[in-house]
């Protein structure tokens, strides 16, 4: 089934039809709009204050906002408490506007504004768990294999934290003692789960413990988050290294061994359920992560029975393709699964394997950034760099992930590998891979996004981003890169369907009550991919509920506006103008991007 109106649920009634408002009209609310201005810009300052990673990552930490270059976000419990508040304070002061004057744009604003700060606050209402304000990133667990300052940290000071003169430097030596800091809270929080018996499955506490006791194993003096200084202040006066050096001696190493202690009680506890369904209020908790995922009002059960019904039309279309390349005997999955392990499409385990598939990526970057100027009228730099993972990140990673760098382009955005095997990836599916994560998926998205007034560029919401990045992919498709080589189509529509899968093992787990092994071996068998990839995507949905969910209902939404685009315009339908208002409107929930678009006919009628 395709997602109706009905169904939206984030924004919805909030965003007035304006479409065609007449100009004097829209100029008279555009002098309305200083309070609301005013507003954003206080919002976005706090939301800084209370994230300063993401001042880094955006590239805003400097001149009057250089404070937050030596400042973490504050993990504890009461440092939570002081978000939520912020966040109560900020609808309270939007419940004062009077939105009706706004301008269409202003109005948008607000509206994304009031759909992330409502989702997230319901969120901290569960009293446990990882909330993300203003992202997708939300986990019933406080630590877990993909959530936690022991993955993000390190990496953000890695691969964001820029140094260039000693007071850089200085920032980055306060910011590893709040990592300290951040792990102590976190610690603070685990305990208050397993008061509440939320405790994560035993499989990801496995892999989690893995992890971070390979983090905290070695001499501190070879850490990463060591040698990244030491490396990068060579020369400078300031013994950097060796303050680091101590720093993670007599800081981090404790924190570190108190939270590895605390998980390995949790671990007593655990059990191998994998859903949430068993966690206090777990089913609550999934309609709330599964209308945050996807911003929605989709029920489990429609969610279930939409993937179902489109991986059916996908592996139709795979079959007649299948059947030419002489693979015509079997299901679907089985045969996508020997074509996996045909030696044409596989990459050497090893590390020459590795650099192959690097190269490879960045080949198809490079292409498909030539073909933009054919689906957009307004461009973007598309400035991004492929990387491997970090090692530590690596086991409890999904397969790749990107998104785009700092806003005055001195950071590039990345296309993060998983390479802890090259069994993750064959030569039929990375350049789809390339097209999501990169061109013209997150990373182009993203320097629109950065375009935007601050807030829009710190808030996101899944089933856009999601939904964009599986656009961006039929966008690849319909310019062509495949006309040559029907595998590698085959490696986009096996996209499709792995997340038309994820439809139905996401709900399968959380409402359905399937085990781990159940929807290891369902989503094997009906897709045929590895069951290398596929475990370490189950165990990312036990993590991450709700969030798989947002990308197929998504991708729906935009086609279903853009067929309703060519109905309405006719012949002024324009292909690349319709490409520009979804990027150029902003990330917005599902409904708001409705009104986006019906603002978009309105003006192409005009």
């Amino acid at each position: 089934m395709d997602t109706t109106r009905r169904q939206l649920l984030l924004g919805a009634g909030s965003t007035l039809a304006l479409a065609g408002m007449p100009a004097t009209a829209r100029a008279f609310a555009a002098q309305n709009d200083a309070p609301a201005q005013a507003l954003l810009d206080r919002v976005a300052e706090q939301m800084l204050r209370d994230y300063p990673e993401t001042a880094t990552t955006l590239g805003v930490d400097k001149d009057k906002r250089a404070n937050l270059k030596h400042q973490l976000m504050d993990r504890s419990v009461k440092g939570q408490a002081k978000i939520a508040a912020n966040l109560k304070r900020a609808l309270a002061d939007i419940a004062r506007l009077d939105l009706n004057a706004l301008s269409p744009a202003m109005r948008t604003n607000i509206d994304v504004i009031q759909a992330s700060f409502s989702n997230a606050l319901k969120g901290f209402g569960f009293g446990y768990g990882d909330v993300a304000t203003g992202s997708w990133r939300n986990s019933p667990y406080v630590v877990v294999q993909n959530v936690g300052a022991f993955l993000d940290t390190p990496r953000m000071l890695d691969s964001d934290h820029q140094i260039a003169v000693p007071e850089d430097a200085e920032g980055y030596l306060d910011r590893l003692e709040s990592y300290a800091e951040q792990l102590d809270g976190e610690t603070e929080r685990l305990k208050i789960a397993a008061s509440k018996g939320v405790i994560a499955p035993d499989f990801l506490l496995d892999k989690c413990l893995k992890q971070i006791r390979q983090a905290r194993s070695g001499d501190p003096a070879g850490w990463g988050v060591v040698t990244s200084l030491a490396n990068r202040t060579a020369g400078m006066d300031g013994d950097f290294g060796e303050r680091a050096w101590l720093l993670a001696k007599d800081k981090l190493t404790p924190a570190l061994d108190r939270q590895i202690a605390e998980l390995e009680k949790h671990r007593k506890r655990a059990t191998s359920d994998a859903g949430v369904w068993k966690s206090r209020d777990g089913d609550a908790y999934y309609a709330w992560a599964l209308s945050a995922g996807t911003t929605t009002a989709m029920t489990p059960d429609e969610v279930h029975q939409m993937g179902l019904d489109q991986l059916a039309r996908i592996q139709s279309e795979m079959d007649a393709i299948l059947k030419k390349e002489g693979y015509s005997q079997g299901s679907v999955g089985a045969r996508m699964e020997a074509l996996g392990k045909d030696s044409r499409f596989t990459f050497p385990d090893n590390d020459a394997g590795r650099a192959e598939i690097i190269k490879f990526m960045q080949e198809r970057v490079n292409d498909i950034r030539g073909r933009m100027p054919q689906a957009f009228h307004t461009l973007v730099k598309g400035n991004l760099e492929v990387r491997r993972l970090p090692l530590e990140e690596e086991p409890g990673a999904p397969g790749a992930y990107g998104g785009a760098g700092s806003i005055d382009g001195t950071v590039p955005g990345k296309i993060w590998l998983n390479l802890r095997t090259t069994a993750l990836h064959t030569k039929f599916s990375l350049p789809d891979l390339a097209y999501h994560e990169g061109i013209p998926g997150h990373v182009w998205q993203g320097e629109y996004a950065n375009r935007m007034p601050l807030i829009r560029s710190i808030l996101a919401f899944n089933a856009y981003s999601e939904g964009w990045a599986l656009y961006a992919e039929q966008l690849a498709d319909e310019l062509g890169v495949y006309a040559e080589n029907p595998a590698e189509k085959l490696g986009y529509l096996q996209s499709l369907g792995f997340r038309a899968c994820r439809l139905v093992v996401d709900t399968g787990l959380h409402a359905k009550r399937w085990s781990r092994q159940k929807a290891i071996d369902w989503f094997v068998t009906a897709n045929g991919s590895s069951v290398e990839e596929v475990s370490g995507e189950v165990d990312r949905y036990c993590s991450w509920p709700g969030q798989a969910c947002g990308y197929k209902v998504g991708h729906s939404e935009i086609n279903r506006l853009r067929d309703k685009a060519k109905g309405a315009l006719g012949d002024r339908y324009d292909f690349r103008a319709f490409n520009d208002a979804v990027v150029l409107g902003g990330n917005v929930p599902m409904t708001v991007l409705g009104h986006v678009i019906d603002r978009h006919i309105a003006e192409r009628k005009a």
